[in-house]
């Protein structure tokens, strides 16, 4: 049929189909997610009016600057994204589209979401206070931790949780704060050998650091590339891949004094 029309007739015919095809693609949902740089906290501080880290057993130091974990925020589970966001987060650099199953496991509800994220943040402050204790040789001293963190669940805050619990106890091992007084920002998992593993997400956290004034990220080795991704002007990143290997760099970076890794 379309070999007996003129060519103007011809492409309005094939157009048709293509529009409403179009037209459906910007209207319906998309398996996509939004994400975004999420909230920060400072763990030798309080969150909502609770000390984040407590501890009990031992005698615990005064300390100045601050250890801020690092979030991204998602669209919720049951969010519809349209084309439109699809196409205005592809050429955004505060915000990264991700495929929903890669965000929220497939099949799960918001209360299971929920319920695993819960599960995986109370492991991951288990093998934070075991990493720290352990580090310290404190282990099975009486030292008793106590983490508390609202509204935020998953792993990624476990190197800065060991972190801050070192800093409250030992400092830099000589009378001086792992901080150095500085807002020092970073994310990555730890399990109870100090070994410090990726999360994901670390473009949008060093943005998330930088606008809470952070000028120093601790970032998993394994994700320096992604973390130097539109990388905010002013942070400095320091690859880590275990917490002795973290305390050594900001011991270093503190006092000026031997190597600082980067990125």
């Amino acid at each position: 049929m379309l070999s007996r029309l003129s060519r103007p007739k011809a492409l309005t015919v094939c157009a048709v189909p293509l529009v409403a095809l179009l037209a459906t693609a910007a209207f319906a949902p998309l398996p996509f997610s939004v994400a975004q740089p999420g909230m920060t906290a400072n763990v030798l501080g309080e969150n909502k009016g609770t000390p984040v880290i407590t501890i009990t057993g031992a005698p615990v130091r005064t300390t100045s600057g601050q250890l801020r974990m690092t979030t991204i925020e998602a669209t919720n589970p049951d969010t519809d994204v349209r084309l439109s966001d699809v196409v205005d987060g592809w050429f955004r650099t505060d915000q990264a589209i991700m495929p929903h199953d890669s965000v929220y496991p497939g099949g799960e509800s918001t209360k299971e979401i929920e319920r695993h994220n819960t599960q995986q943040m109370r492991e991951s402050q288990d093998a934070a206070t075991e990493a720290a204790l352990t580090y310290l040789d404190l282990r099975g001293d009486g030292v008793k931790v106590t983490l508390t963190l609202a509204d935020v669940g998953g792993p990624s805050a476990g190197l800065l949780f060991s972190l801050g619990i070192v800093d409250k106890l030992d400092g830099d091992g000589s009378g001086g704060d792992l901080t150095g007084g500085r807002t020092i920002a970073g994310t990555g998992t730890i399990d109870t050998d100090g070994k410090v593993g990726a999360v994901g997400g670390v473009a949008l956290k060093t943005q998330a650091a930088r606008r809470d004034g952070a000028t120093v990220f601790l970032v998993p080795r394994a994700e320096c590339s992604d973390a130097r991704a539109d990388l905010p002007e002013g942070l400095r990143l320091i690859p880590v891949s275990t917490l002795k290997g973290a305390v050594d760099a900001l011991v270093a970076l503190e006092k000026g004094k031997g190597s600082v890794p980067s990125c």
